[in-house]
């Protein structure tokens, strides 16, 4: 079993994120492939990736674990499902740079989901980060609604992509109360094999949808990839990552994947981000930059408190 360092989890989290920042410019150089069959072929992809790659590393009995996991686990497997079909129909009607801000909502959704749902007691620094990120998104969906008003040229459909993008971060959201409220009756889940669910139900359901196929030789050679080195390896490295880190070191980290995918596009596309979108984006980002590094304060301070008195 691979040991990490706190450094090397940390530099794998990195590259984990520009793993997954490559969506949107793969996406933008699709020659044929339309959005479900885009969705489709990644899932797909993923689905026969992971069909590999995890009894390599767990052995056959994640199949068992599958049959058995019980109700919470295939309704974490239907999260998944969400995100990974919204995130790619997303890319197909909105810029990328909306998508991933829209989708960096996902800490604070679930902080609130917690709350809400759980009884999770929140302070008053993510109050905070919730009402600034709440204005950043606003700023951009309401931009985008005034031109839409103006006759802009496909700012409704710009729309309606954030729109399918907040899919991704509501599910996120969902998907984590469900593993807290399993853990808390006991009954742990294993988000890996929940991820190769999600994979295959997402390829199911886009099927129908996908037909009749479009994507060329080279489509298929880029949807390969993105299921493969966008999705099925880096979450499974992500885990091992998860392992070693603490909550808002990896929530710290995976902001990266908004400035990796934002970059990527700009450069390997061509796509500048909007105005609005850059502003609302900078308000959303510091909020969770704020709220995660006073976590972080905390928990060593609160590290430190525990071990003075031992010290004596």
């Amino acid at each position: 079993m691979l040991r990490l360092t706190h450094g090397g989890a940390v530099w794998l989290m990195v590259a984990v994120t520009l793993m997954w920042g490559t969506a949107g410019v793969i996406t933008r150089h699709l020659a044929q492939a339309h959005s479900f069959e885009i969705t489709f072929w990644r899932s797909l992809f993923t689905t026969l990736a992971l069909l590999v790659i995890l009894p390599l590393w767990r052995g056959r009995a994640v199949f068992s674990q599958i049959r058995h996991g019980g109700r919470e686990l295939w309704i974490s497997g239907a999260c998944w499902t969400v995100m990974f079909t919204a995130f790619m129909v997303a890319l197909t009607l909105a810029s990328t740079a909306s998508v991933l801000v829209t989708m960096a909502l996902g800490p604070l959704l679930t902080a609130l989901a917690a709350r809400l749902f759980i009884g999770h007691r929140l302070p008053v620094r993510t109050w905070l980060a919730i009402v600034t990120a709440g204005l950043g998104i606003a700023w951009m969906y309401g931009t985008q609604l005034m031109q839409g008003g103006r006759g802009a040229a496909g700012a409704g459909v710009s729309l309606l992509g954030t729109l399918v993008a907040l899919c991704v971060p509501l599910a996120g959201a969902t998907n984590w109360t469900v593993v807290q409220h399993a853990h808390a009756k006991g009954h742990d889940i294993d988000l890996v094999p929940a991820v190769l669910i999600g994979a295959a139900l997402s390829a199911l359901f886009t099927l129908p949808f996908a037909l009749p196929f479009q994507a060329n030789a080279h489509d298929l050679g880029l949807l390969a990839f993105l299921g493969v080195f966008q999705l099925a390896i880096p979450c499974v490295l992500s885990v091992l990552c998860a392992r070693v880190l603490k909550a808002p070191e990896v929530a710290l980290l995976a902001l990266l994947e908004v400035i990796f995918g934002i970059g990527l596009a700009w450069i390997g596309a061509g796509e500048t981000p909007a105005s609005s979108v850059l502003t609302g984006g900078a308000l959303v980002i510091g909020a969770l930059v704020f709220n995660e590094l006073l976590a972080l304060r905390g928990r060593r301070t609160a590290a430190a408190d525990n071990v003075l008195p031992s010290a004596h």
